[in-house]
């Protein structure tokens, strides 16, 4: 028999983590800001197609910041410092996943420097993986998470909690689906399966497809 212990530790953090996020939620609508939490693993194409959004949206006249979630370095940031918008670099440290707190600290900061006020969409990337983020909202009107077909087409079900309490799926680089011998429609249905309400839409950056699909998310 397994020896076993109570540890009260004071504090629910999720519920903890909930209350703000309705907060941060608040305060962007107090702004008119559409706000999008875009998950997924290390190579699942996160950053690429938020690359294609920001630029859509800019040409389109409207301001964008981003929050680029990492654990230390500012690759993604770098990235998104080429294009025309707001970037929020976000170090997590040894956390692997954004959370409403470390949101609430930046969106305050901006707030106090009359910054958020002039943006139209803040999109929020969070650290790259499937697992820690699914409990953590921060406040945004739309979950997204990305994976690739690289994966695995059993990636989904491995991951269910994520697709659960997501509202879109992307299934990104389906160009490379057969050489990888996997199945975006096999990966649909896991997610349909465990999310009945949730939007799957299949991408390749590469080969355009699907794009027009990912940019209506943002319209």
């Amino acid at each position: 028999m397994h020896k076993t212990s109570n540890i009260d530790i004071g504090i629910d953090i999720i519920k903890e983590n909930s209350m703000i996020a309705n907060e941060n939620k608040a305060l962007l609508k107090k702004y008119g800001i559409k706000s999008y939490n875009v998950m997924g693993a290390i190579g699942s194409g996160k950053t690429s197609l938020i690359e294609i959004a920001i630029d859509f949206l800019v040409k389109k006249g409207k301001r964008v910041g981003v929050i680029a979630g990492d654990v230390v370095a500012e690759y993604d940031s770098n990235r998104f410092r080429k294009h025309e918008c707001l970037v929020i670099p976000l170090n997590t440290g040894k956390e692997c996943h954004l959370d409403a707190h470390l949101v609430e600290h930046e969106l305050e900061e901006l707030e106090e420097r009359k910054i958020l006020q002039d943006l139209d969409y803040l999109i929020m990337e969070n650290v790259g993986n499937l697992i820690c983020p699914s409990d953590f909202t921060l406040g945004e009107d739309k979950r997204i998470v990305i994976v690739s077909v690289s994966e695995g087409d059993d990636i989904v079900l491995k991951h269910p909690v994520i697709f659960r309490f997501s509202d879109v799926c992307i299934i990104n680089k389906i160009d490379i689906a057969e050489a990888v011998d996997a199945s975006p429609e096999k990966m649909k249905k896991d997610c349909l399966t465990l999310n009945p309400k949730i939007k799957v839409i299949n991408t390749s950056v590469k080969k355009n497809i699907g794009i027009n699909e990912w940019l209506e998310l943002f319209e």
